[in-house]
């Protein structure tokens, strides 16, 4: 039957519910919908898409986040696509939704993340475990206690050198760990940085992601020969990863942030 929803952008679509023939183009959202025992019905998915191993690669490949392979879309038939308004260009969902119903996620906060989890199992008919992944989310979200509060960067490129700024879900995130972001008041929701600028600014900590850029221990050693003052650490970038990751990320978060990881070296999990 044909049911309407309202994505996360205020678009209205009609969907043949519940779907079969799902496609994710982001890949927290895949592995999220994969926690709902959805993976029969996950037809396609970004070559990014790396979680749950290896079962997402039973879904076809259709690209990356910001250019996909329209034609295998087309072969796949999809009765809904699911994209995220950061990881998915607006011309991508602009074609894409002349053809199919396209499910637009936007999140900006830890509690907007979980909202978004309750609104997938809705769009899914996967209400009960959406709400068991909500809730077990919900829990590690109580559990985690912030730290001393300091500053901190968050880096995600160089050359030039990227931050996460304010209104961002990373932003949110680490605010919850006590730490005040140098770059919070930025316009650019991802401000180009100077070295200069953290060096006068002086944060605290500075993190250095493993994803998109990968940040490794050359990269750690060399920021932290300039940045005496502060505290370099590598990070693993799927802590942005909102939805079934946040599981993990809070915990992580946690160890890290008081000293029970390692931080002269990526932890992955």
């Amino acid at each position: 039957m044909l049911r309407e929803f309202t994505d996360h952008l205020g678009r209205t679509m009609r969907v043949d519910w519940p779907p079969q023939r799902i496609i994710s183009l982001c890949p927290s959202l895949t592995e999220t919908l994969h926690r709902m025992d959805l993976a029969m019905r996950i037809v396609g998915r970004t070559r990014f898409c790396i979680h749950p191993h290896p079962q997402v690669k039973a879904a076809l490949n259709v690209g990356g986040t910001k250019q996909v392979d329209y034609n295998r879309i087309a072969s796949l038939q999809p009765d809904l696509i699911i994209a995220e308004k950061e990881e998915n260009t607006r011309d991508t969902i602009a074609v894409l939704e002349q053809s199919y119903p396209v499910y637009v996620a936007d999140v900006k906060t830890v509690a907007e993340a979980i909202r978004m989890i309750r609104d997938l199992g809705a769009l899914t008919d996967r209400v009960e475990r959406a709400e068991i992944l909500a809730q077990a989310i919900e829990n590690r979200v109580r559990e985690s206690t912030p730290g001393t509060i300091r500053t901190m960067a968050y880096l995600i490129w160089q050359q030039p050198y990227m931050a996460a700024g304010g209104d961002t879900y990373l932003d949110d995130l680490l605010t919850r760990f006590g730490f005040i972001n140098v770059f919070g008041g930025r316009e650019q929701r991802y401000p180009e940085v100077q070295l200069a600028e953290l060096q006068s600014l002086k944060p605290a900590v500075v993190f250095l992601s493993s994803e998109p850029f990968p940040f490794g221990e050359s990269h750690r050693a060399a920021l932290q020969a300039v940045l005496p003052e502060s505290r370099v650490l590598l990070i693993d970038g799927e802590i942005s990863w909102y939805g079934a990751r946040m599981e993990w990320a809070f915990p992580y978060l946690g160890a890290v942030t008081d000293g029970r990881i390692r931080t002269d070296e990526n932890s992955q999990q």
